[in-house]
């Protein structure tokens, strides 16, 4: 609670937890031709397909156990590859380099086994991974991974290559900020939502009323009225982080004229006219200071004119929160991607700007501007 149990405000970050992959369907095992076994999937999200190829993946997610009159959900990782989708030989395909737009109902069907599994065994390596019997599998949401770690490289160390930087980059540095400084003078949220990736509209997702119930009941809980909540949200601000799209050191003609991020550079302000971005005026200044005054650099996105460019939850989430909000980001390459890159220093600064934001005294004087102390 503020000191003084005064009228009080909110500072949020919110960043998502999701990344585009395939999901295995519930009757997945596809056998044949031969003695190949094969899965059934579909994607999740706007994937970039082709950079799963040749690759051996992992299978993860949340299983449904029965246990006499109880159904559990257990978590599973299998954290080793047990699948890989494999192209066609250049052989038997003379025109791919021409152009290659894989089929996701035959090209994307990851291969588990040349004959020495059949049909039942998906739920036997789940099964053995969670150390249950097969048949107390009651349902599953499994998720082909790239399993392969984080490196960091360059000659001087200067970039950060993984699967899913987008958006465990941002989630990792707000929670990071979000412990290392505390607030006297407002109530600090770390959020962090699925399913951004497929446009935030679940109970878990930015779009729901999660967020909402959870300030709710924090308000609630300091002894507040709802119209203090009222009072409390008008004074608040959301930063919400979600990575921005870097130059790209091949297609310079893609990016803006003048707003062209770059790795190691910064935390990236975001704006789009389309609000697909929350940013505005006010929350661009306010941020933009306390970064100006704790002298830690910052750079601006916005996509090309001609281009209409993506969305995140900050604009999502504020349908069901009306609060001040900025979007940002640490610039990568490749979204999308099976993996992804980013600049290896952008990590620290994230931390830095985003708990630069989480500590600041921020007093919102309503549509007349705001003080930092």
């Amino acid at each position: 609670m503020p000191e003084g149990g005064a009228p009080y405000h909110f500072q949020l970050t919110a960043s998502h937890s999701d990344s585009p992959c395939f999901k295995v369907k519930s009757d997945a095992e596809v056998e044949g031709p031969a003695d190949y076994l094969r899965l059934d999937t579909e994607a999740y999200g706007g994937m970039m397909d082709y950079t799963w190829f040749d690759r051996p993946l992992s299978l993860a997610g949340r299983v449904l156990v029965r246990d006499g009159a109880r159904i559990e959900s257990r978590l599973v990782a299998l954290n080793r590859g047990v699948a890989l989708i494999p192209s066609l030989a250049i052989h038997m395909n003379g025109e791919v380099n021409k152009g290659f737009a894989p089929n996701r109902a035959s090209d994307l069907f990851p291969l588990v086994s040349a004959g020495d599994l059949g049909r039942g065994s998906l739920d036997t390596l789940i099964a053995d991974a969670l150390e249950i019997d097969p048949g107390q599998i009651v349902a599953r949401d499994l998720f082909l991974v790239n399993a392969d770690k984080g490196r960091v490289w360059g000659a001087t160390d200067e970039f950060i290559s993984s699967p899913r930087l987008d958006d465990l980059m941002c989630a990792y540095t707000s929670l990071q900020a979000f412990i290392a400084r505390g607030n006297a003078n407002a109530v600090t949220v770390y959020a962090c939502f699925d399913n951004e990736e497929v446009g935030s509209g679940t109970k878990q997702g930015a779009a729901s009323t999660l967020l909402a119930d959870a300030l709710s009941r924090i308000n609630a809980s300091l002894g507040y009225a709802p119209e203090d909540l009222c009072r409390a949200l008008s004074a608040s601000m959301l930063v919400s982080c979600d990575n921005a799209h870097a130059l790209h050191p091949a297609h310079p003609e893609l990016a803006d004229t003048l707003a062209r991020p770059q790795m190691n550079a910064g935390l990236v302000v975001k704006e789009a006219a389309n609000q697909h971005y929350c940013t505005d005026a006010f929350s661009r200044a306010v941020l933009t200071a306390i970064l100006d005054d704790a002298e830690i650099p910052h750079q601006c996105f916005s996509n090309r004119s001609d281009k209409a460019g993506g969305s995140t939850l900050g604009n999502i989430s504020n349908m069901q929160v009306s609060v001040h909000a900025v979007d940002v980001g640490c610039a990568q390459l490749a979204m999308h991607s099976c993996v992804e890159t980013a600049g290896a220093r952008d990590v620290e600064l994230a931390i830095e700007a985003l708990a630069a934001f989480s500590g600041a005294a921020i007093r919102s004087a309503g549509a007349e501007g705001v003080a930092l102390a």
